[in-house]
């Protein structure tokens, strides 16, 4: 599927897709607390999904079981919910989902600290969000897309930590997963020429030890080889002839 350019209609749709999301994702993080399940976590985000009219576009994607991925401590992403897996103080949750409207997607990752977490955590998460803002700088038509990646991947490399190579970013728009790849980390080439009306998702994941990850028993969740911690998050944002627009910001983070 090559690169599309979205119509001012189209954005609307995916403006409205976002909103939702980001109402989803400030609702849900809200209510994270000791004691809860994956599973708790994943049947509630879903409900508040179909409560504001959209469909959650993780389930049974390539047959993803659930609606939200949840990823604890050193699990990076595509977490499976589990009755089991109960979230603990100290814990950081990442919790990454999407959703459709009226035939468009959004998607969108946060990191929540549980309870009392230590100070490597939060900076762990603060700055794997800060390093989403860096790229941000670069996407802007006329620029170029690795010039993103570098962005993220310097920022995130010069506190020592290992960005994740063996996942990217995406585009965005009928269809979750659309062209281009968007990488975390620095590119020999600058990438194709940014556009006005592209639609992306642009997703830094960090890890607080080495960059290198596996792949668990269940082929979904990935966590870090080293068992260091992990940090995600993403916005889908509109490329514009100025400033990029982010789509999937809460209102609290707009404050």
């Amino acid at each position: 599927m090559p690169v599309t350019i979205k119509s001012a209609e189209e954005i609307a749709l995916m403006r409205e897709a976002g909103r939702l999301l980001a109402k989803v994702h400030q609702d849900l993080g809200h209510e994270l607390k000791e004691g809860m399940t994956t599973w708790d976590i994943d049947h509630l985000g879903e409900e508040m999904i179909r409560d504001l009219g959209g469909i959650p576009n993780f389930l049974n994607y390539q047959g993803y079981p659930a609606s939200v991925c949840v990823s604890v401590n050193d699990e990076v992403v595509h977490g499976i919910p589990s009755k089991k897996r109960v979230i603990q103080s100290g814990d950081i949750v990442s919790l990454d989902m999407g959703l459709i409207y009226q035939g468009y997607h959004s998607d969108a990752a946060r990191t929540h600290a549980i309870g009392e977490v230590s100070r490597e955590a939060s900076l762990l998460i603060e700055r794997t969000r800060e390093s989403f803002f860096q790229g941000m700088q670069y996407a802007r038509a006329g620029r170029r897309l690795y010039d993103i990646s570098a962005a993220i991947g310097d920022y995130a490399e010069s506190f020592g930590y290992g960005v994740v190579y063996d996942l990217v970013g995406h585009g965005i728009g009928t269809h979750l997963h659309e062209k281009p790849d968007i990488p975390n980390y620095r590119q020999r080439r600058r990438g194709m020429k940014l556009k006005a009306g592209m639609t992306l998702a642009v997703e830094p994941m960090i890890n607080q030890g080495e960059p290198d990850v596996v792949w668990l028993d269940d082929e979904w969740t990935v966590a870090t080889y080293d068992g260091s911690l992990s940090a995600h998050y993403e916005n889908t944002i509109v490329i514009t002839d100025g400033e990029p627009e982010i789509l999937t910001l809460t209102e609290e983070e707009k404050a």
